[in-house]
């Protein structure tokens, strides 16, 4: 398939390539930007007047759900969902059913990722035998298989000499290890921001030092040990400022922090709205200011989606009960724009968060435009007002705090390996 898209707004954040051009495409690799090859033929042309050209987006957490828990979203229902939001790279986490810490799971995975033809999955494996904390996986086996990085998903680490392991393991192979930074002890039963909101609603909360606590023990442990660090889901003011410190002192740390907390706060959960039961908790509103501009100076690297279908039942429950997560494959673009629009940030700068600074910490060759690199791509309207509601949605899930808001940002086309894999 050759292509040709004409006239759009090219935005490289890796490069600083930013103006209106073409784009040409061919045996799903990028051939030129500007002018057109000689001899070039296209099978099909894209107006892309109005519309911005950017690296397909690189999703650092993204639940698939399989295997295991197909009656909350199934592989097929997730990756449409991906392409949809102009995801066109993702990892995913290791707590599915079985967990993913043997090298056949993976394997399976990702065979069933690539017969589908979407996006780019990548795993990433169990630290630990179950994510049970006791006894370290065979990471050279599950890398092998497949496996970017290692990591508990949600469960912490509760014992220090397993994390110290853990660490000197992956650290001799170069593996980079991903941990969510939350004391398990301190956080047991929690549900909520140790605030306001959860005081007058009565629910049971969660201490912004479940977080530091946690974060301290595994700086402490990267310190020592060498080991690269990626922590997941940053939330509190705290903790970007203990990252912060971190990062001048040299140490091969990066960050991440969910679309939705930098948006939302302990405010949004109102009346016992079960959509905002999330993981971490939303904090309080210095914490969602904090995190703005942790990301707006490079404390944080990347936004992620969180994307976390839960079937329909589990969110009716009462708050405490209701099971926690949100959708946000397809809301990961129009939130990411949204912060930018709020914070006064140039889209470029913006469009780095979701493509080539993610891509660097999966440590994979995604998020960037180059002449014969892969023709992952995303076409959006900057401009496009749409609103979230279930019939829009791609995704199993209709899980959001988002439902019935209008966002600014649609994907119009989501380019694999050169092959239209979305069309609006």
């Amino acid at each position: 398939m050759k292509l040709h898209i004409q006239n759009g707004r090219v935005i490289d954040p890796g490069s600083g390539l930013d103006g209106v051009m073409d784009v040409f495409i061919a045996a799903g690799k990028i051939i030129a930007i500007g002018d057109a090859p000689s001899d070039f033929h296209p099978n099909r042309e894209i107006n892309a007047q109005n519309l911005v050209v950017c690296p397909g987006l690189v999703d650092l957490s993204a639940r698939l759900r399989e295997p295991g828990f197909e009656y909350k979203a199934t592989l097929e229902s997730e990756m449409v969902a991906a392409v949809a939001g102009g995801v066109t790279s993702l990892s995913c986490s290791p707590d599915t059913d079985p967990v993913l810490d043997e090298p056949g799971l993976v394997e399976m995975l990702k065979h069933r990722a690539r017969s589908l033809n979407q996006a780019h999955v990548y795993p990433v494996g169990a630290l630990t035998q179950g994510l049970r904390g006791e006894r370290l996986t065979e990471m050279a086996e599950l890398h092998d298989a497949g496996c970017v990085a290692f990591g508990q998903a949600d469960m912490s680490l509760p014992n220090a000499r397993i994390m110290m392991h853990a660490m000197q393991y992956a650290a001799t192979f170069g593996f980079p290890v991903w941990l969510r930074p939350q004391d398990a002890a301190l956080a047991d039963g929690g549900v909520a921001h140790d605030g306001e909101v959860a005081t007058r609603l009565g629910l049971p909360a969660i201490p912004v030092c479940a977080e530091t606590i946690a974060l301290s023990n595994i700086i402490l442990m990267a310190r020592e040990t060498g080991a690269t660090i990626h922590l997941c889901r940053i939330s509190s003011a705290e903790g970007v400022a203990m990252v912060r410190v971190a990062k001048s002192q040299g140490l091969p740390i990066s960050c991440d922090v969910a679309a939705n907390h930098i948006h939302l706060s302990e405010m949004d959960i109102g009346f016992f709205d079960s959509n905002c039961h999330l993981v971490p908790p939303l904090r309080g509103l210095g914490d969602r200011d904090s995190l703005r501009a942790g990301l707006l100076d490079g404390t944080i690297d990347a936004i992620c989606s969180d994307h976390a279908p839960v079937d329909e039942d589990a969110k009716l429950l009462p708050f405490a009960e209701a099971e926690p997560g949100a959708i946000g494959l397809e809301l990961l673009l129009p939130l990411t724009l949204k912060w930018a629009a709020e914070m006064r940030i140039p889209l470029p700068a913006a469009l780095s968060r979701i493509t080539a600074n993610p891509a660097r910490i999966l440590g994979v060759d995604a998020g960037y435009l180059s002449l014969g690199g892969a023709a992952d791509l995303c076409i959006f309207d900057p401009d496009e007002y749409w609103r979230v509601e279930p019939a829009m949605l791609q995704s199993q899930g209709i899980n959001t705090p988002f439902l019935g808001m209008e966002l600014e940002g649609r994907v119009k086309y989501t380019l694999v390996n050169g092959n239209i894999v979305h069309h609006d």
